[in-house]
């Protein structure tokens, strides 16, 4: 029988379906095992077969550990909100929903047709009102929660209230936006909305003034990934920076537990430092700087406290609230003038770009170590959202302070013996303290750090800071709060309307609160958000239920929020959905949780590090405190695959002509390269008649070939539509079948390094699967199988197989699996070897890899239940054994021949037969041998 892969794959791809073979529950009688890709957001290009990569990769996976026994859940979905449908919509009119639901129905074709055990009966959608229920009710459990700094948890919001009503809030330990400070005679006096404001400033989703990237055209928040050079990622708009009032999440109250989780997860170690870098924490010292001539005063944190003496400026950050109240009038239109240049560069930006930029307030502060006015600049290498968006810059210590002194013509103060600040600045933190206070000043205050190591200044200068009330000792964290608000209409909408200017939460039980239908996509003209153009989007607080706007009237009937919720929201706790998709009354039963309790293998890419991987980590633990997750990390062990790159080919065009030469003819010629069509070119030689076909302007084109063919060019670089070298694996699938391009995109290197993709070498895969077909089939379409014993030999080229594949999986070292196969199938094919003996644990082997021609020889093979149930083989060792050794002989360190010896031989007997052999008298000439050196298993040394 012929290996006919179309038909073989529709055959398998539908008896999946039918048999509900990758469709799981529960079952207490195995282990479980859960195996999850980040879910894709589905463009309308489709899948190209860069994205497959992961998913293949963790469907060997979870394929493998079926096999061995695992109960596996391997779900997919889609993560359905997002720019771009909204951005279509906006051009075309066409609703959001239509067109993502016809990306998905493409990316569902096309995954489909690659053979991933998905379970689809779990399905989610991000856009979904059954989903995003779930995400509107955790926002409200998080705005009714506070996050208790001495419980390290979150708890709920109503114990600060009855608190705050005996006792104020004198003692609290809760994570806040700002220190605050009032009594309970004083709480008890406020109304409602004076209370509501205090609560906003302890609650976990809070609403909080915020600097943010702003972009007029998309008319929306952008996160700091959406921005480049100052433009908006989709559509190259300009971006400024902008205070709004914002949804926020208090991300930053976890940030130790954030850190400390990640020594109980198996990530890369580069990813967990990432984490660690960004949420940035570091010990010091908060330090008041009064303001001269005036009663203003501000907090500094710093973590070299030792450096106190060296401060001879101060710098405050472009957004911070000071730079209004401390800028002299003199220089307030030179301030305006930057700070209107600063708008337009993100965050990011800021951090990656070393050039010195600012300008002098005008104003001076007082140092309280000794008593010098220092003056005080505006510069954007300072952030608002660090530490306390002023810092008291200490130039011979620190880079970037060096740089702005240097650039300004301010002093340059050193402060460790010995040290040369004449080229840069000295910022070891090793050495001998010195100028603290300089010998020839009078002292400011009776502190004296000189002739002390740097450690030991820094504790000092802390003790001294905290005995003398000149500010606090201080853990900080470099992690901000997340933006959660977006002025969209594509997201999920906030179950938030407002009474007097304050937030409240419709009732839980009338929840989803779904998207309203709007007339236009773009923000209104007074520049609310799209769901401004929402004619009924009013809350009814008496029917409990959504009414038009024209009822409302403040006092049952109030707006509903026009902002939506940010792509993260939905993607920050699918994992628990997927456990218990179908459940009307919880996110998930605890008794499913419980079973499921987290992602055992976690497969995306490292672009989510800072991202996704923070806010589903924050957005767990905030469940875990709330008793709704089983788990504290949602993703034990996470692999990140690398990029498939893009193989652009090229063709030459001779200058103001429409004839093209081949690659090695080129450089005879005056020639302009230019992209081609890669599904136009096979190994580098151009299909001429497609090419004149594809487009207009070549129908005409001539050729200069070499030997009958056009060679084309070639390079790596993205894969992109403008480069015309995007790869379809709907192609490839038809061509060559779903197993060779599941094996190809595994063969092309290791799963977490990014590589080109090269046609070239999908051949030798798929001559590598009609080879495995031969083991059953002969060319005349004979059964070959029989049930003869395996010879040892045959045993021996099938066990060192299991044992490569065993030990390959577990490592993610899919490519050297492959070529083990390769070799496998090459040595049992020239044994001649058809033994279902063999064949059966063969298949089983390869089945993770190729599972549609697996499951057709298995049913060959007599079985009537997938191969997916069968179990994994062992490996045994007996097999491995081998008989006889070869051995190098050498004479003085040289080889000369070789021996076979039994595996077992003593080295007495392999000294004697090698003096015997005759090839051993031409090198011996004659001559007595010193000695013999025998190292077991490998080589003969004779030394004469």
């Amino acid at each position: 029988m012929e290996y006919n892969f179309r038909e073989i794959e529709k055959k398998w791809q539908k008896r999946w379906v039918e048999e509900k073979t990758y469709q799981v529950t529960e079952d207490d009688s195995k282990q479980k095992f859960y195996v999850l890709n980040m879910f894709p957001y589905p463009s309308g290009a489709g899948l190209h077969v860069g994205h497959p990569l992961g998913y293949i990769a963790s469907d060997i996976y979870a394929r493998y550990k079926r096999l061995q026994g695992f109960n596996v859940l391997n779900p997919m979905g889609y993560d359905a909100y997002g720019l771009p449908a909204e951005q279509y919509a906006i051009q075309t009119g066409q609703h959001p929903a239509i067109t993502t639901v016809n990306n998905i129905n493409r990316y569902r074709e096309q995954l489909d047709k690659i053979g991933f055990s998905f379970d689809w009966n779990r399905e989610i959608r991000t856009c979904d009102p059954e989903y995003y229920h779930w995400t509107q009710w955790a926002f409200q459990k998080m705005f009714n929660s506070y996050y208790c700094n001495d419980e390290q948890e979150a708890r709920p919001i109503e114990e600060l209230e009855k608190a705050f009503a005996i006792y104020g809030n004198e003692g609290l330990n809760a994570a806040c936006s700002e220190d605050i400070s009032f009594t309970a005679e004083e709480w008890n006096a406020k109304n409602e909305k004076e209370k509501q404001e205090i609560l906003m400033n302890y609650r976990i989703a809070y609403l909080g003034e915020t600097m943010v990237n702003w972009c007029a055209e998309l008319g929306t928040v952008l996160a700091n990934d959406e921005v480049v050079d100052g433009v908006s990622e989709r559509g190259g708009y300009p971006v400024i920076q902008k205070k709004m009032r914002q949804w926020c999440l208090r991300v930053s109250a976890y940030a130790q537990r954030l850190l400390d989780g990640l020594n109980t997860i198996e990530w890369t170690d580069s990813l967990k430092e990432t984490q660690r870098n960004w949420i940035g924490r570091s010990e010091g010292a908060e330090v008041q700087f009064k303001v001269k001539d005036s009663d203003l005063e501000f907090t500094i944190f710093t973590t070299r406290a030792d450096t106190m003496f060296g401060v001879t400026f101060m710098v405050l950050a472009p957004e911070s609230e000071l730079v209004a109240q401390l800028t002299t009038p003199e220089q307030k239109a030179e301030v305006d003038a930057y700070l209107d240049r600063t708008k337009k560069r993100t965050e990011r930006e800021r951090i990656a770009d070393r050039s010195v930029t600012g300008v002098f307030s005008g104003s001076y502060a007082i140092n309280p170590f000794t008593g010098e006015a220092v003056p005080i600049w505006i510069s954007d290498y300072v952030l608002a959202g660090y530490g306390t968006g002023a810092i008291m810059a200490v130039p011979a210590h620190d880079s970037r302070d060096y740089a702005f002194a240097k650039h300004f013509g301010l002093e340059i103060r050193p402060l460790v013996e010995g040290c040369d600040v004449s080229e840069e600045s000295f910022d070891a933190k090793e050495g001998i303290v010195c100028n603290s206070p300089r010998p020839d000043v009078t002292p400011y205050c009776d502190l004296s750090l000189n002739g002390l190591t740097i450690k030991e200044a820094i504790e000092t200068t802390k003790k001294y800071v905290k005995e003398h009330n000149l500010g606090r000792v201080k853990v900080n964290y470099r992690l901000r709060d997340a933006i959660f608000s977006r002025q969209r209409y594509w997201g999920e909408p906030f179950p938030v309307y407002y009474k007097d200017g304050m937030p409240y939460m419709i009732d839980e039980a009338s929840l989803p609160l779904e998207l309203p239908e709007v007339a236009k996509f773009l923000p209104t003209e007074t520049g609310e958000p799209p769901l401004g153009h929402a004619t009924k989007w009013a809350w009814d607080t008496v029917n409990k239920c959504v009414v038009e706007n024209e009822k409302i009237d403040h006092v049952t009937v109030f707006p509903l929020e026009l902002n939506t919720m940010p792509g993260f929201a939905g993607s920050s706790a699918y994992y628990l959905r997927y456990m218990d998709p179908h459940n009307h009354q919880a996110l998930v039963d605890p008794k499913i949780d419980q079973y499921w309790k987290n992602v055992d293998l976690y497969v995306g890419g490292t672009e989510h590090a800072t991202g996704h991987l923070i806010y589903s980590r924050f957005w767990n633990k905030f469940l875990y405190d709330m008793g709704v997750s089983v788990m504290e990390e949602p993703f034990q062990k996470l692999v990140n695959q690398g990029m498939i790159q893009g193989r652009s080919n090229f063709v030459y065009r001779i200058k103001d002509t429409n004839t093209f030469v081949s690659l090695n003819l080129k450089d005879q010629y005056e020639v302009t390269p230019i992209h081609v069509d890669v599904n136009i070119v096979s190994n580098d030689i151009l299909d001429l008649e497609a090419f004149k076909a594809w487009r207009p302007e070549y129908k005409t084109a001539e050729f200069i070939l070499e030997d009958g063919k056009y060679v084309c060019g070639w390079a790596v670089e993205k894969m992109s539509k403008s480069m015309f070298n995007v790869v379809n694996p709907d192609m490839i699938v038809e061509k060559y079948g779903a197993d060779t391009l599941r094996m190809y995109e595994m063969f092309l290197g290791p799963v977490e390094q990014s590589k080109p993709w090269d046609t070239n070498g999908i051949d030798g895969v798929h001559r590598f699967i009609r080879k495995f077909w031969s083991l059953f089939y002969s060319r005349t379409d004979e059964y070959l199988v029989t049930d003869e014993p395996a010879t040892k030999e045959e045993l021996k080229s099938l066990h060192k197989l299991i044992k490569k594949v065993t030990g390959d999986i577990e490592q993610f070292s899919y490519n050297t699996s492959i070529s083990a196969f390769m070799i496998c199938v090459n040595e049992l094919f020239n044994l001649k070897c058809s033994k279902k003996e063999i064949l059966e644990q063969l298949v089983i082997t390869l089945a993770p890899f190729a599972p549609h021609v697996c499951e057709e020889l298995w049913d060959v093979l007599g079985h009537e239940t997938s191969v997916c149930d069968a179990q994994w083989p062992a490996y045994n060792e007996e097999y491995l054994k081998e008989d006889t050794i070869n051995y190098t002989i050498s004479f003085n360190g040289k080889a000369r021949f070789n021996m076979e010896f039994a595996a077992d031989e003593a080295s007495d007997a392999i000294q004697a037969a090698v003096l015997a052999d005759e090839r051993s008298q031409k090198w011996i000439d004659g001559k007595t041998p010193k000695k013999i050196i025998v190292v077991p298993k490998k080589i003969v040394n004779v030394v004469v």
